[in-house]
Formats: structure tokens, C-alpha cells, sequence
């Protein structure tokens, strides 16, 4: 796993590392010297009273620590530098990679659990490689300095001093796969957390109006007791080894004590000299510590890498063809040939077949389910069919480039998906070149400019978090203005006025007639009023074609859209849609829509002769 991270991130800065692990060489060579300077410092100044010593063993040991902070000042802010551009550099191929995956995967993905990766992961992992990095370069120098320190002094003393080492290395080897385990429950449950921050705040108009504010603070309540307990548990695991590091300590300085002690009272040993021991193994424990610290940190970065690697490993299945066909210029003829396609167990199309003429607009209509969205999809390349084919003017659309079919295509829907930038930058989507006069006539033609002038900052304004700013009919106009600069071939809408009251839906259904002329069509419409003048109208029932023709042929021949038709319109009246007809057609509507009492039978039934 560390070669993984080794080869795609960290080795375009082996320059920047090398020169950083060389001053944590320097700084941990240092920890070694400090000691060393023990011995004379007690032996000729305090013990012996060598006054000329004085200055001579205070500036050397200045030295050591100037050099020290040095060291650790110019490497501290070098492996900052190389840690943040490093997962930079993650963050970016993994936001590439998850946007490049097929729809599938975000279906069964939630976008919690995605941003967590992008931001969880690759921070903990940051932090977590640089620490092994300063702990093998730094920490271990500092150790074998150190231990070389205690040898040189007396090596018997140093392996009494390191009795207690089983003392550490057996929790290490035992808690090495429990750690690894709380750690990727913990990111699992960060994960989730995530999730549930992400539903909550998109949906925060429904938590109110259900008043759900207690229920999900309850839920994310639940969740973040859960978080504590793993990362608790983790820290345990990991604190365990530094706790088995000092109690090793202390058993090694007990018999140093017992040991060495003895023989400074008979002479064999001097006072400078048992300071020096003492004071290299002292220093010694405490990177020993943070070595221990970063074997416990590294298990949980583990955790981290095999979530990284899942999603790395995952690949895209809707991929372009190695020799992509050439796409059609104007808009084109599309055939669906014996469509078929499944999700999961659930059948969605059957053998679907049918012809959007070029240039004309072809409603597709049904109940819901019916496979109306999903022809969308197919369409696009956004899921593919398990047999039959479709076709543009003859040219299969798995033979296209993915960027050159979806350049040929534009979709409204009912939900319009703004993004949280000005209206400029929605209608934009990042395209340049457009000039004034362009960007002006599309604002015309989309009517977006007739509520412009009511907005604080004009097309600067903002349109809010999945554009909360904007009432339905504005982010509907805002989207159709964004198609009409886009000028494709190709327009798919989906119940693009469904959600509108009716001025809105005149003004918008202006603006999509607008939009449709030259473009090959294609419409999904609950309101049959809307697609009446539909060059021709496609009638689905349980991912079947059942009927099809124009609007006038349709009702003659009687059948499902006939009694759709029906279900909406009485002598030629449309009955839904209540609220916006006048108060003396609605009255007479509900009287006659609504069943009579037992009472009001019996007196008509009485009145007969």
C-alpha cells in the first residue's frame, strides 16, 4: 500500500523528501549528540571543576541545539508543502475518477459517502504518511544515535536498559489487526455521517414541514455516539503501545539503576558517565514512543488506502469506442430497435421500438414507470441497453465518442439542477466567447430577462444552494436559456412545465417552443394539453410501445391514450388543475365531480312521479 502511494503521489517529490529526510537525519543525530555531551559536561565541569571547560561544553551544546531547530524549522515546512500538494494531487484524481464513473455507481454511492473519500480519506492518509516519514527518518535516527550513545558508554548496561522490549513488541504484534478494524469502522461511520449532513441539508425544506428536526438530530445523534466508540476504541489500541513503551522504560532504567548504581559506588564507573547513559536512554523512550505512536497510526491509514484504492479500483463500463464514428452535424433521425433493459430484477423496457423523425418533436407519454426517463437515459449513454440498439440517422450511439453524443444533446427537466453561482455562471457553464448580444438574445428568447430586472445584482445575482433563490418558472427559464446557448441538435425534455402554475407554464412553454425549433425533440409529458401538437406521440404501458401517432389519430382509435386523454379532459375541458379556473367553473365542477349525500338520493328518488 505504501508503494501505491509511493509510485502516483509522493514520487514527484523524492527531490523535496530527500532533502527533508536528510534535516530529520541531522535533527534526530542531534538528539544522540545532546547526550554524548553529558559525560564532560558532568566529568570535567561539575565533578572536576574545570573552569575553562565551561564555555567550551556550553557553546558545543548551543551549537547542537541551533542546529537542531534549524533542521526541524526548514523540514517541518518542506513535508507541509509536500503533504498538501500531495493530496492535492489525490483529491484531484479521485474527484476525476468519481465524476468519470458510470451513473450506476452514484445510485448505489451516496454523495456523503463520496466527499468523505475526497476529504476524510485522503486528509487522514495525509497526515499519516508524513508522520511515518519523520518517525523512519527523524525518530529512528534519533533512536540509533541514541542507542549508540548507551553502547559506546557501556553496551551491558544498554541491553539491561532494553530488558523490557517484549514488553512492546508483543501488544504491537497483537493489537496491529484490531487497530486496523476501529480505524475503518470509524471512517465507514464518518462516511455516514457525512451522508446524513448531505440528505439533511438538502432536504431541509422537507425536515420543516414535517417537522422532522428532532427525529433526524436523533438519527446524527446516534451516529456521532457511534464514531466515539470506534475512534475511542482505536485510540485505545494505539495509546496501549505507547503506554507498553514507557513501562519498558521503566523497567530498563530500574535495573540500569540496580546494576550500574553498584558500580559507580565501587569506582568502576563515573557520575558523567552514567548521565550520559541515562540521559540517551531517557531521550531515547520518547521517539521510541512515536514510533510506537506511528505503527498504531499506520494501521488506521490502512483503513484509509483500502477505501482510496476500492474506488480507484472501480471502473468505468460506458466507455467511448477506441475509433469513435463521426457525429451528426444537424439534427438527426433516432431509432430505438428492440430496446431491452433491466434494473437488477426489475424489467424497465421491452423491446422498445420506435422513430423520432428529424427536426419534428415526438412526445412520449404513459403512467408512471412506464420507461419514459429511462429511454432518456439510454439516449445519453447514461445506462446501457441489455439488447437492441439506438441509432442517429443510422449511426449506432455506442459507436460515438461519450463527449460527442452527449454534445448533442440538451435536457430540460422538471427539476432544474442549478448550481450555487450567479445566473451567469448557470447559464454560462463555464463556456467563453459568448458576446453580449448573444448572451442577450438567449435571456429574450428563454424570458429569463423579463424577471432580471427584479433581482438585486441582475444576471449577477446568485441563485442559491440547488437554486433557492429562484421561484420554479425562474430556474425553469434559467435552465432552457442555458439549452438555447448550448444549441444542440438534439432537445430532451422532461416534464419540463409539470411542476408550474399556469402563467408560468405559458411563459415557459413559450420559451421551450422556442427552443425546439429545428432540434429533433423528444418530450415527456404528464399534461397531455402540452403535447396535443406533437408531430407525433409515442404511448408507453410497462416499457412497451403500445400505440402510436398523432393526437387527432390517437383518440380515434380509442385505447390507453384515449383514456388518458379522458382522465384529464371532459368536452373538451380540462377537470384538473382546479385552482386556476374561474371560481363560478370550479364550483360547478365540485358539485358535479362530488358523489351526493344518502340524503339528497332519497329526496330525488321521492320527487319522481
Amino acid at each position: 500500500m505504501l508503494r501505491w502511494l509511493w509510485v502516483n503521489y509522493l514520487s514527484d517529490f523524492k527531490g523535496w523528501l530527500a532533502i527533508a529526510v536528510l534535516l530529520m537525519a541531522i535533527e534526530g543525530a542531534t538528539f544522540g549528540s545532546i547526550s554524548f555531551m553529558m559525560q564532560p559536561m558532568f566529568d570535567r565541569v561539575f565533578v572536576g571543576g574545570e573552569a575553562g571547560s565551561v564555555w567550551t561544553v556550553g557553546l558545543i551544546i548551543l551549537a547542537i541545539f541551533i542546529v537542531r531547530a534549524v533542521a526541524a524549522l526548514v523540514q517541518n515546512v518542506m513535508m507541509t508543502y509536500v503533504s498538501q500538494r500531495s493530496g492535492e494531487n489525490l483529491r484531484s484524481d479521485l474527484m476525476d475518477h468519481i465524476i468519470g464513473l458510470d451513473t450506476a455507481y452514484h445510485q448505489t454511492h451516496p454523495p456523503g459517502q463520496m466527499i468523505e473519500r475526497v476529504q476524510g480519506d485522503v486528509a487522514s492518509l495525509s497526515s499519516v504518511w508524513t508522520q511515518l516519514v519523520t518517525g523512519l527518518a527523524r525518530d529512528l535516527i534519533a533512536v540509533i544515535s541514541l542507542l549508540s550513545v548507551a553502547f559506546w558508554i557501556d553496551w551491558k548496561w544498554m541491553l539491561i536498559a532494553l530488558i523490557g522490549i517484549p514488553i512492546v513488541i508483543i501488544p504491537a504484534l497483537t493489537l496491529r489487526a484490531f487497530v486496523r478494524r476501529k480505524a475503518l469502522a470509524a471512517r465507514v461511520v464518518s462516511a455516514e455521517i457525512s451522508t446524513r449532513m448531505d440528505e439533511v441539508f438538502h432536504g431541509i425544506t422537507q425536515v420543516k414541514l414535517n417537522s422532522l428536526e428532532a427525529y433526524q438530530s436523533g438519527r446524527f445523534n446516534k451516529l456521532l455516539k457511534r464514531r466515539v466508540g470506534t475512534e475511542v476504541e482505536a485510540k485505545f489500541g494505539q495509546e496501549l503501545l505507547n503506554g507498553s513503551v514507557d513501562v519498558m522504560a521503566g523497567v530498563g532504567f530500574l535495573a540500569v539503576i540496580v546494576f550500574g548504581g553498584s558500580e559507580i559506588i565501587d569506582g568502576e564507573k563515573t557520575v558523567g558517565q552514567f548521565m550520559a547513559f541515562f540521559t540517551a536512554m531517557a531521550i531515547a523512550f520518547d521517539p521510541l514512543r512515536r514510533l510506537a505512536k506511528v505503527f498504531g497510526t499506520w494501521q488506521a491509514a490502512t483503513a484509509a488506502i483500502e477505501r482510496l484504492r476500492d474506488v480507484f479500483d472501480t471502473k468505468p463500463t460506458l466507455l467511448s469506442p477506441p475509433a469513435p464514428a463521426v457525429a451528426p452535424t444537424v439534427a438527426p433521425e433516432i431509432t430505438f430497435s428492440d430496446v431491452s433493459l433491466s434494473y437488477g430484477d426489475l424489467p424497465v423496457l421491452h423491446g422498445t421500438t420506435f422513430t423520432a423523425q428529424a427536426g419534428q418533436t415526438t412526445a412520449l407519454v404513459g403512467a408512471s414507470g412506464a420507461g419514459k426517463s429511462t429511454l432518456f437515459n439510454v439516449l445519453t449513454r447514461l445506462v446501457e441497453p441489455e439488447s437492441g440498439s439506438v441509432t442517429l440517422d443510422g449511426t449506432p450511439i455506442h459507436t460515438l465518442a461519450l463527449t460527442d453524443l452527449r454534445a448533442l444533446v440538451s435536457t430540460v427537466s422538471q427539476d432544474a439542477a442549478l448550481f450555487d453561482e450567479t445566473l451567469r455562471d448557470n447559464i454560462l457553464l463555464g463556456r467563453t466567447g459568448v458576446t453580449d448580444a448573444t448572451l442577450q438574445a438567449t435571456l429574450n428568447d428563454a424570458h429569463v430577462a423579463d424577471f432580471l430586472a427584479k433581482l438585486p445584482d441582475g444576471l449577477e445575482s446568485a441563485a442559491g444552494p440547488r437554486g433557492s433563490n429562484l421561484s420554479g418558472g425562474q430556474r425553469q427559464r434559467i435552465a432552457i436559456a442555458r439549452a438555447l446557448l448550448r444549441d444542440t441538435p438534439i432537445l430532451l425534455l422532461d416534464e419540463a412545465t409539470s411542476a408550474l402554475d399556469t402563467k408560468s407554464e405559458a411563459i415557459v412553454q413559450s420559451a421551450l417552443d422556442r427552443l425546439a425549433e429545428g432540434r429533433t425533440t423528444l418530450v415527456i409529458a404528464h399534461r397531455l394539453s402540452t403535447i396535443q401538437n406533437a408531430h407525433k406521440i409515442v404511448v408507453m404501458d410497462k416499457g412497451k410501445v403500445v400505440d402510436q401517432g398523432t393526437h387527432k389519430d390517437l383518440l380515434a382509435r380509442g385505447g390507453l391514450y384515449a383514456d388518458l386523454y379522458r382522465l384529464q379532459f371532459r368536452d373538451g375541458k380540462q377537470v384538473v388543475d382546479h385552482e386556476n379556473r374561474p371560481k363560478r367553473e370550479r364550483i360547478a365542477a365540485k358539485s358535479q365531480d362530488r358523489p351526493q349525500s344518502w340524503l339528497a338520493r332519497l329526496f330525488k328518488r321521492r320527487s319522481r312521479p
